[in-house]
């Protein structure tokens, strides 16, 4: 007996820095995945509270301060914004990938983090990121290979990985082995970074398309944008800088025979209002089956 259910990526930009204003935002999109019939919803990486795009952009020793704020910012698993948001998965029925920086209850220490809330409001799992990439380092701690984990839910086994990690074959085969039905490619705005405009896209995408193939699931691919108001905070905080620009990301849902089923979305196409560009992008919202045969059901 197959289940057939919708799901979608958000492709989106948080409220930078600001995980209260974000935490709303994720729950605006999960309310207007229900209007929308979605019933699995990923989250781009570290959505709260944004990516920390300054560390690519600063000299380390002037971000000290902006650094602390960040590990403020990060949010505890048993803390008040994902109690609240388990919440109303539980009132709306929506499964949900949720990318954040995750701060170690009670102390500073974070991670960058994948948290799987089933449609009940049931944490089912976080995932840790193995091995923050390059500068990361200065914020993120290695996460272990115990929280490679899939996870049972209404809409299949979930998996994930964030960014760099869907290079790493053993991570993706110890997901693969455990029979992985969706996975979560969770990615922050790559090709807006200096030095990866002509490729950040086209190696996500190989990625991706690789994932699906060879771990025969169906990958859904969410990628923040960069808004003005990332910038502006970043100029405020630090001064001015010419390496991270607006817009970028790409997110997509991909067939296990590498079919798109939605998008690839880049950039952010919505401008025509402030709100406008601030909500959800459900891409287009496709139909899955879970057969036997792993086919998509139209």
């Amino acid at each position: 007996m197959s289940s057939v259910f919708k799901a979608a990526a958000v492709h989106a930009a948080p409220v930078f820095m600001n995980k209260v204003a974000t935490t709303e935002r994720v729950i605006e999109y999960i309310k207007d995945a229900k209007k929308a019939s979605v019933e699995l919803l990923v989250y781009p990486e570290t959505f709260i509270p944004g990516y920390p795009y300054f560390i690519e952009c600063y000299p380390t020793l002037i971000q000290p301060p902006v650094l602390a704020e960040y590990i403020e910012q990060s949010v505890e698993i048993d803390g008040p914004e994902i109690s609240k948001i388990q919440a109303v998965c539980r009132d709306y029925g929506v499964c949900i990938i949720l990318g954040v920086s995750e701060r170690m209850s009670g102390t500073h220490t974070c991670f960058n983090s994948q948290i799987f809330i089933e449609s009940d409001g049931t944490l089912l799992g976080v995932h840790r990121k193995l091995q923050p990439t390059y500068v990361e380092r200065i914020i993120w701690a290695n996460g272990g290979g115990y929280t490679l984990r899939c996870y049972p839910s209404k809409c299949g086994i979930l998996g994930g990985l964030a960014c760099w990690e869907n290079t790493m074959n053993g991570a993706r085969q110890a997901l693969i082995q455990q029979g992985e039905q969706i996975h979560a490619g969770a990615w922050p705005a790559l090709s807006t970074m200096a030095g990866f405009e002509a490729v950040a896209d086209i190696q996500i995408d190989a990625m991706m398309k690789n994932h699906a193939l060879t771990g025969q699931c169906w990958v859904i691919c969410a990628s923040n944008t960069i808004d003005q108001y990332c910038l502006d905070w970043m100029e405020a905080k630090l001064g001015k800088q010419e390496l991270v620009k607006v817009g970028g990301g790409l997110s997509s849902i991909i067939h296990p025979f590498n079919m798109y089923l939605a998008g690839p979305h880049k950039g952010n196409k919505l401008n025509k209002s402030l709100e406008h560009e601030y909500r959800i992008e459900i891409i287009e919202v496709y139909t899955v089956a879970w057969a036997i045969n792993y086919f998509i059901e139209q």
